[in-house]
């Protein structure tokens, strides 16, 4: 009988202007590395082109969710491409790529991305990209309810997304007096970010709605789990749950590593472009 997940906090997220082309809003916040672990930041941003310049990352997994928008993609390793909505990129930085995300000439995007850790063994792994289109991704269909899996599983409908680290990641729309149950691994960290509607979540019913992040209850590895979603309106989230690397994080901007001098190397180098360009 699997144990069934509660909500220990729920976050409403507040968006900031920083410039007259930028908002933005921290759903998870740097430095609480024990608390999300395996996660480390995930910010929701609204932005137009030129917003964001060429920058370097290491040590680290991002992955890009676009809501709307067409995003462009330019790096070291991959070249080019382009997101749409509801299309995820999963980059590995690895070892380090520099690269640059632009919203496509006239476009605004609103997107999320989210930072996941990797350990020290595959810190310096070799960079990669996914890009998981929403229209290639498995479907798992109940009644009144469309789960799109980009990462790990959900009842018994798995994604092929590579992972270092083991994330679920599932996209779920929600239509107003449906509840649908996603099954968790007990020692899975995880969380759900509401992008349109609300319901209640979790064993004790607690109530969420658009712009809101809730924290599931912390169980054992060994343990099944589930979470309960009903929608009241309309929902559409983002659920993500992933395995603590429980490693020290030492992170510097762009490089998430696990010691100073791992940092100082980092640094070392990108500025000797060992990076790529």
């Amino acid at each position: 009988m699997a144990i069934q997940r509660r909500i220990r906090r729920v976050k409403t997220v507040q968006m900031t202007t920083n410039s007259p082309i930028h908002r933005s809003g921290s759903v998870l916040e740097p430095g609480n590395w024990q608390e999300y672990d395996p996660f480390l930041l995930l910010m929701e941003d609204i932005f137009e082109r030129g917003t964001f310049d060429v920058h370097p990352h290491r040590g680290i997994e991002t992955v890009t969710y676009v809501i709307s928008g067409e995003l462009e993609h330019f790096d070291s390793k991959a070249g080019h491409s382009t997101l749409g909505p509801g299309d995820v990129q999963w980059m590995t930085a690895g070892r380090g790529v520099v690269h640059k995300e632009d919203p496509a000439s006239g476009s605004t995007v609103h997107s999320l991305q989210l930072w996941v850790n990797l350990p020290s063994a595959y810190k310096m792994t070799e960079p990669r990209y996914q890009n998981l289109r929403s229209k290639d991704m498995p479907v798992r269909k109940e009644e009144g309810a469309t789960i799109r899996v980009f990462s790990g599983s959900s009842k018994g409908v798995k994604a092929p997304t590579k992972n270092i680290v083991p994330v679920t990641m599932v996209e779920m729309i929600v239509e107003p007096g449906t509840t649908v149950v996603q099954d968790l691994p007990g020692h899975y960290n995880g969380f759900l970010y509401i992008l349109e509607g609300s319901g209640v979540f979790g064993a004790d019913n607690i109530e969420g709605k658009a712009g809101q992040a809730l924290f599931f209850s912390r169980h054992n590895r060994g343990e099944e789990t589930e979470l309960n979603v009903t929608a009241r309106e309309k929902l559409r989230l983002l659920l993500y749950a992933g395995e603590p690397v429980n490693e020290p994080v030492v992170a510097y901007g762009p490089f998430v590593m696990n010691t100073p001098e791992q940092i100082r190397e980092a640094i070392r180098d990108y500025q000797e472009g060992r990076f790529g360009r």
